[in-house]
């Protein structure tokens, strides 16, 4: 869904987010032409760089005035990004997207062997630049990786699991999601050279954003229309994945109506009867309370940071989470 970009509190993003555009394509480049062509396509789509964002953010809370992001700052920013699309092209197999970012999805273009490998690539490219930038960066991201799949797989098995319960809801997106921003903020801290007690601090923050991240995204799949979305709306419930609005609805007096046409089978009309439910449930308001919840623990992570530019854009960040799930609700 568009949004401007919440970490612009800080003067130099803008252009330290411009030297990570140019290095991710880089990044993406293969004299093979195919491979040129489908590592590139999700990254020349656009997107707000969130976890770039995020690196370079971690960075400059160890600086009193605003500057441009040291070259390994911007380099850390990039693997982490690539990592992210690679998951991209991965999921959008698993789920058989036809979109992504408004545009086809890979597997829709090039086929599901061509996204698979092309999501390999892209993470291979992010290993090789994680290896530039020290043991501890190289191990912090195969350990991310790890967390990705894992809470992929999580998720997976809950499909179709109307019994599902919020516990494991967060165990998944603990590891698909939040494990990545925090990933983001931690390379930023080790990069930019904070100081060691802070690290964990920005750690923390990553994560607790990260979950509330997912949950805001989730949200806004059942309330928000596809053009806002930049991808087909409504597309977890018919996919048998139940995020924490569906399972709050389903706990709810709407509980037994959504429960009855899931269990029918979702057709296109009927996934829309199951989104009004939803949204004329509790389990809206419900979900936003959690995504509060993790939005003000991240907040409260930074207590103890002054106001460096970059601790200003993380707090701003965090403080705009929630008014995103909000927007579409009017």
């Amino acid at each position: 869904m568009a949004s401007s970009n919440p970490l612009g509190v800080l003067p130099s993003l803008e252009s330290d987010l411009e030297r990570v555009e140019a290095a991710l394509l880089q990044a993406c480049s293969s004299d093979l032409a195919m491979l040129n062509d489908s590592a590139s396509h999700l990254a020349r789509a656009g997107g707000k760089r969130v976890r770039p964002g995020f690196t370079i953010a971690a960075a400059a809370t160890a600086i009193e005035t605003d500057r441009p992001a040291d070259e390994a700052v911007i380099m850390g920013g990039v693997a982490v990004e690539l990592v992210h699309l690679g998951s991209l092209y991965h999921d959008d197999v698993m789920d058989e997207a036809t979109t992504r970012r408004s545009v086809p999805a890979a597997n829709q273009r090039w086929g599901n062997v061509v996204a698979i490998l092309t999501g390999d690539f892209l993470l291979a490219q992010s290993s090789i630049i994680a290896a530039s930038l020290g043991t501890e960066v190289a191990g912090l991201l195969g350990e991310t990786i790890a967390a990705l799949t894992d809470g992929q797989i999580r998720e997976l098995q809950d499909t179709d699991n109307l019994d599902r319960t919020a516990e494991s809801y967060d165990v998944a997106i603990s590891g698909k999601t939040a494990s990545l921003l925090a990933c983001a903020c931690r390379i930023g801290a080790i990069t930019g050279g904070v100081e060691s007690g802070r690290v964990e601090a920005l750690t923390e923050f990553g994560h607790a954003y990260g979950m509330a991240f997912q949950i805001v995204d989730d949200i806004l799949d059942v309330v928000a229309t596809t053009e806002q979305l930049g991808k087909p709306a409504g597309n977890d419930i018919i996919e048998g994945n139940y995020t924490l609005p569906v399972l709050r609805a389903l706990r709810s007096e709407h509980g037994g109506a959504l429960r009855d046409l899931i269990e029918a089978g979702l057709t296109p009309t009927t996934r829309d009867q199951a989104l009004v439910l939803v949204r004329t449930s509790p389990g809206i308001a419900d979900a936003l309370d959690a995504a509060r919840g993790w939005a003000d623990k991240a907040a409260g992570a930074l207590s103890s940071f002054e106001d460096s530019p970059g601790a200003t854009a993380l707090r701003a960040a965090a403080d705009h989470l929630v008014e995103r799930a909000k927007a579409p609700l009017g």
